[in-house]
């Protein structure tokens, strides 16, 4: 029974090892950096999003990593000032985040589409023109593009 016990101890050792960083470690001079997109007004995506963004500032730091999430198409409800969502907390969280230093980005494309004025936004949205554009250019400037 004792040597059960210690071959089941020595197997969850070696399924709870810590993720190896790679080079150069994240830092505040060397902060990783995500871009996420939200394109969809699904909730429950629109949550997941929301989560993993979270998760990602839990694990390395809100000092060393920067985080930005790109809302366009009918992604943009999510950073509009009235919930279109059974889900009131989705405009707190978005707010709980930029507090966290989270950039959350408009597609002006969008606005004009669905004819969206930047004060329907929530205050500290930014507008770029394109947002597909925006995800682009970011991932060419080294910025790893999660799509959760």
């Amino acid at each position: 029974m004792k040597k059960l016990l210690l071959i089941l101890t020595i197997m969850i050792g070696f399924l709870q090892a810590d993720t190896e960083f790679a080079k150069p470690i994240p830092s505040i001079e060397n902060p990783r950096q995500f871009i996420f997109p939200i394109t969809s007004e699904d909730e429950e995506e629109i949550s997941h999003v929301l989560s993993s963004a979270s998760n990602v500032i839990k694990f390395y730091g809100a000092d060393k990593c920067e985080v930005a999430i790109v809302c366009y198409s009918r992604g943009i409800k999510a950073v509009l000032k009235k919930s279109y969502f059974f889900d009131k907390d989705i405009q707190k969280r978005v707010r709980s985040l930029m507090t966290y230093d989270v950039e959350f980005i408009a597609c002006h494309n969008t606005m004009k589409t669905y004819h969206m004025d930047k004060k329907e936004l929530i205050e500290g949205v930014d507008i770029v023109t394109a947002g597909i554009v925006e995800l682009i250019e970011r991932q060419k400037r080294g910025w790893t593009y999660i799509r959760p």
